[in-house]
């Protein structure tokens, strides 16, 4: 895959993603920085994909309850249509109030499930993503990183989703695309290790948005 250029902003608002393996602390550690943003008074939304939306809740539900059998050419389908109406109905709406929209998960999990996990043939993976998303790409996304096996090991046993259920081979190669994706585009992407403290953790996100958007807000 080609090294992305900066995404440009047609948009008065931030956006920023947060990617990583399953366990890597990723929904945490959002909840404690949008308390953060609050107290600052930052205008901000956090959401996710897929789920973001009420249509995307039901996709949610169809993609990630286990028992189900979901082809992967039906699940990325699925991931796109979420991520279609995501865009749409809640993530370029705030963007263009100016708010700045926290996003956990979006086209790079796609990448990294889908096409390293999955092994679907990544134009097909890029085209999609550029038809459900209009372009739009995130000035920052954030991947915390850990072992495959550390993070399916923070997950309570009889909690497991659909994916998380999986075989080890399959985190394997999310991992390893993710990995792959921050190293093709070190400009838009900063790596944090997951397996710090708590505290570490958000340290490390504070000041990875501090440095990246110190002209527009402070998170101290």
């Amino acid at each position: 895959m080609a090294t992305a250029t900066k995404p440009k902003r047609n948009y008065p608002g931030t956006f920023i993603t947060l990617e990583g393996p399953e366990g890597a602390g990723k929904t945490t550690q959002v909840k404690l920085l949008s308390q953060k943003l609050d107290s600052l008074g930052i205008a901000h939304v956090i959401t996710r994909d897929p789920g973001g939306t009420p249509l995307g809740k039901q996709i949610r539900r169809i993609l990630l309850t286990p028992g189900g059998t979901v082809s992967p050419m039906a699940e990325l389908l699925l991931y796109q249509a979420d991520r279609a109406q995501h865009v749409d109905e809640l993530i370029m709406p705030a963007l263009m109030e100016g708010k700045l929209v926290i996003c956990d998960r979006f086209i790079d999990s796609t990448v990294a499930y889908q096409g390293y996990g999955r092994g679907i043939d990544m134009e097909i993976i890029k085209t999609l993503n550029q038809m459900s998303t209009g372009g739009l790409l995130p000035e920052l996304t954030i991947l915390f990183d850990l072992e495959s096996e550390k993070g399916l090991g923070r997950l309570h046993p009889g909690g497991h989703d659909r994916l998380e259920r999986e075989a080890i081979e399959f985190h394997h190669k999310v991992r390893q695309g993710y990995l792959k994706l921050a190293e093709e585009e070190p400009q838009r992407f900063s790596i944090i290790d997951a397996t710090k403290a708590l505290s570490a953790v958000q340290e490390d996100l504070r000041r990875i948005i501090i440095e990246h958007f110190a002209d527009r807000f402070s998170i101290v």
